[in-house]
């Protein structure tokens, strides 16, 4: 894949991000009691800006490596190898890269997506998700944590939340569909209960 992190690096941004966030959007954070100390998971929720990806990570102590398009790699890859990210071609299938998460995943790491894929700026409260947050629960047996991020980002404002809900197992393995839904239905359940 060539993409990896550097723990020295990531955490420096890590820091710096959190101050940032703190500082000049106010975020609150609710439900991080339910993000595991220990071992792999995968944190999955909506998606509403570029800033998203800092939020998530300014959440937790735990190195989040984010699933992110392939064209990130075009404007800044050098960076965002260093930082942890796995890109992916959303015209594609993206074997490969999934196989790298899961991989990942199996040894103790914790991956970050955004299944719907792109920002939503549909008049819907979420976008369909697509299958790779549950795929890779099912095929690692880590659980994912289902987050919903509330309100917009503007500066001074505390005007942007992000909540986590408890660890959900994916075990049916024939119907990955309603799976799926159980999940996207988490995070709608999520952003309605903290409007």
């Amino acid at each position: 894949m060539g993409s990896y992190c550097t723990v020295r690096l990531y955490r420096f941004a890590r820091y710096l991000i959190t101050f940032f966030m703190r500082c000049f959007y106010r975020v609150e954070y609710l439900g991080k009691e339910n993000i595991p100390l220990n071992g792999g998971f995968i944190l999955a929720g909506n998606h509403k800006s570029n800033l998203d990806c800092l939020l998530v990570i300014s959440s937790t102590k735990k190195t989040v490596r984010f699933l992110g398009k392939i064209e990130l790699m075009e404007k800044a890859g050098w960076l965002f190898k260093r930082m942890g990210v796995i890109p992916i071609d959303r015209k594609k299938k993206n074997k490969e890269a999934m196989d790298y998460a899961v991989n990942e995943l199996k040894k103790d790491e914790v991956i970050g997506i955004f299944p719907e894929g792109t920002f939503n700026k549909s008049p819907y409260v979420i976008l369909p998700f697509k299958y790779g947050a549950v795929k890779m629960a099912l095929d690692t047996g880590k659980p994912i944590i289902p987050f919903a991020i509330i309100g917009d980002y503007r500066l001074f404002s505390k005007k942007v939340k992000i909540v986590f809900g408890k660890p959900l197992y994916i075990k049916n393995k024939d119907d990955l569909k309603k799976e799926n839904i159980i999940l996207m239905n988490e995070v709608i359940k999520l952003l309605k209960e903290e409007k």
